[in-house]
């Protein structure tokens, strides 16, 4: 999947059509071996997200959306239709329409049994899209920008069913509860909130950080989320996790990144494992946390 997700090592023709969606590039040889797969972009992978236990999306700043399979690391589908770079990408699991957004304003719907072009377009914030949410059944979408706005949008008809803004908040991420009509969001100006995506309004906001919040993340039973920091030279740079059923306080901070965290998950537990998280940073490092004492694995 390394290989599948670098840059080009060589050269790959594309047609000009303004819209495409390729099928399947790489093939699997037989006796387990895999051949080796063409990369999934010809340049910088900006953002990935799972699509099902053997499919992953991803976003580059060759403006291409790709499905690949885990396993084989093959390029199952391509889509092309944005103008500038993806920002983010996101899909309901288990669902066949996958999610992009751009630095050129905009959203786009994919059906991966669908027509070659998006499904759906969603236009209407008036800078880069830097947030990205789906609903668990797919029919609603929430996305976040620069221009200080959230929005809501009807995923069949693309009609927008709410737009909001706060000053100063320029958003860095969005992430869904499960289960739940509530929408995490992170932003520049060091909050973060949760949004009741019925009204389209603000539910709470967790007491301001000392620093950007880059990024955040949801447990599967919707009882926390995680956000990061930006930081520089030892300072900030922190993970926290904070309660989203009862108190709404922090629980927990998990210090140990010299640079600004760029991601976190909550990572899958069981009987056996103690539950986790993994946060990746600018210092260049991923660390996997115990969520409950912040100590490193």
């Amino acid at each position: 999947v390394a290989r599948a997700m670098g840059k080009l090592q060589s050269k790959m023709s594309f047609h000009t059509s303004k819209y495409r969606a390729d099928g399947s590039v790489g093939q699997t040889g037989s006796l387990g071996t895999t051949r080796e797969q063409s990369p999934a972009h010809t340049d910088a992978v900006t953002c990935v997200a799972a699509l099902r236990p053997d499919l992953c999306v991803s976003g580059g700043r060759d403006k291409s959306v790709a499905v690949c399979s885990w396993r084989s690391g093959a390029v199952l589908w391509r889509f092309l239709g944005h103008e500038r770079e993806v920002t983010k990408v996101t899909s309901a699991l288990d669902s066949n329409r996958v999610f992009s957004a751009s630095r050129d304003k905009t959203v786009m719907m994919w059906e991966l049994q669908g027509p070659s072009g998006p499904s759906q377009h969603f236009p209407g914030h008036d800078l880069v899209v830097t947030g990205l949410a789906v609903s668990p059944d797919a029919s609603q979408l929430c996305t976040g920008s620069r221009d200080n706005t959230v929005c809501k949008w009807d995923t069949e008809t693309g009609e927008c069913l709410g737009r909001a803004m706060i000053s100063r908040n320029l958003v860095t991420h969005l992430c869904w509860v499960p289960g739940e009509p509530y929408v995490i969001q992170t932003s520049e100006d060091k909050t973060t909130r949760v949004w009741d995506s019925r009204e389209l309004q603000v539910a709470h906001t967790f007491p301001a950080k000392q620093h950007i919040q880059t990024c955040c993340a949801v447990s599967q039973d919707g009882r926390y989320c995680l956000s990061g920091s930006s930081g520089c030279a030892g300072q900030g740079g922190e993970a926290t996790l904070w309660d989203l059923r009862q108190t709404r306080s922090r629980v927990c901070e998990y210090k140990g990144h010299f640079q600004s965290t760029t991601s976190c998950v909550f990572l899958p537990w069981g009987p056996e494992l103690a539950p986790s998280i993994a946060t990746s940073s600018s210092d260049s490092t991923v660390k996997v946390w115990d969520r409950d004492t912040g100590g490193r694995g």
